[in-house]
């Protein structure tokens, strides 16, 4: 098996494994028990909450754990609308964020707040134009740090440093799932006061997710019930899947810049491979994340490329796996329309594919243009 389906969701890495399997074995009790086996369970999810903070440079008061990335994306942006919107009803936005976020802004909208999405252009978003997009009625600017379809990095940084700028009380937030152990992820830099993250994308286990929220920042839950993480996000730890995102976080950590460099080998590598197939199209920008290629091939369709390339047991996507096939309209706003959009395939990376394995991808691929129709 081939798989280039990493930014879909990675294989859980051996610590990641051993520490769930430890958690429901020898701490399998109930984080809020106040007897032993409560207090073992505690334990490891404040350990897990530790390490996440420490890669993120921040207190770990700050981290929350929730089901996952969806949930952290709804409990932002939905809890900083009841907390704020009473007052202010404008919230501006990226218009290529992830479908927790675009579904979750719709949703507001048909409650009465206005959102504005920011479109790239020439290709490029520009934080002037996100500034330029606030007013003394916007409560929160949300931006994604890379893009799970393209690889496109979003100027984060510069764009939440001049909305600050102009309005300092502005909360926001960045969903940073492709991000996170791929980039150094830290709120303080980004200018951040919430921010997004998911453990199945980093080698941990599916079910878990953390919100960063800065210290200061409101957030009202949206799950409601007993006090769990200080009455945020109400319900019993998931705590094996929690100590498999810490394990997997804490063993990732102090490669994240040899793993870079790895994975941009890599992705230089498949770009000379796919120069030489013709109908090809790299639609990621030469400066985006390596782990992520977005590619069109000959306009050939993109769900029957994928199954060609299934039987071969070679796995990518053809987008992000949350739109369940359907095109979410993101490609478009960079400017991949038509068949070449129609075509689109996504190949991510990690540091373990090989050079070999993209060697057989690429032939497979010519291979596929040559004798699949349409």
């Amino acid at each position: 098996m081939i798989y280039l389906d990493n930014a879909a969701t990675t294989k859980p890495c051996k610590e990641a494994v051993e520490a769930a399997v430890n958690a429901m074995t020898s701490g399998f009790g109930n984080p809020s028990s106040l007897h032993r086996a409560g207090l073992d369970a505690q334990l490891i999810v404040d350990g897990a909450r530790r390490i996440i903070a420490d890669t993120l440079g921040a207190d770990s008061s700050c981290i929350y754990f929730t089901s996952g990335a969806t949930e952290s994306n709804n409990l932002a942006l939905r809890g900083a609308a009841a907390a704020y919107g009473r007052r202010k009803k404008r919230i501006v936005a990226s218009s290529v964020e992830h479908a927790s976020v675009e579904e979750t802004l719709a949703s507001l909208e048909k409650q009465g707040f206005e959102v504005v999405r920011v479109s790239p252009v020439d290709g490029r978003f520009r934080a002037a134009d996100f500034a330029a997009a606030c007013n003394e009625d916007t409560f929160l600017v949300t931006m994604m740090y890379v893009n799970n379809e393209t690889g496109y990095i979003l100027p984060v940084k510069e764009t939440f440093t001049a909305v600050k700028r102009r309005f300092p009380d502005i909360i926001t937030h960045s969903d940073c799932v492709q991000a996170y152990m791929k980039l150094p992820v830290k709120p303080a830099s980004l200018g951040a006061d919430l921010v997004s993250l998911s453990g199945h994308k980093i080698h941990g286990g599916k079910g878990c997710g953390v919100l960063y929220i800065k210290k200061g920042a409101r957030v009202l839950p949206i799950i409601t019930g007993g006090k769990q993480e200080k009455g945020i996000r109400s319900g019993t730890e998931p705590v094996p899947m929690i100590a498999a995102m810490g394990a997997a976080a804490e063993v990732l950590a102090p490669t994240i810049d040899s793993r870079f460099e790895r994975v941009s080998s890599l992705r230089s590598r498949l770009t000379e491979l796919l120069s030489g197939i013709e109908g090809v199209e790299i639609n990621s920008p030469e400066d985006g994340s390596p782990y992520v290629m977005n590619i069109s091939a000959a306009g050939k369709r993109s769900e029957i490329m994928l199954h060609y390339l299934e039987q071969r047991e070679i796995y990518v996507s053809s987008g992000s796996a949350c739109s369940k096939g359907q095109q979410s309209g993101v490609p478009a706003q960079f400017g991949i329309t038509g068949k070449r959009a129609d075509s689109a395939l996504r190949i991510s990376m990690t540091a373990e594919t090989t050079e070999e394995e993209l060697v057989t991808f690429a032939e497979a691929l010519r291979e596929g243009i040559e004798n699949v129709r349409g």
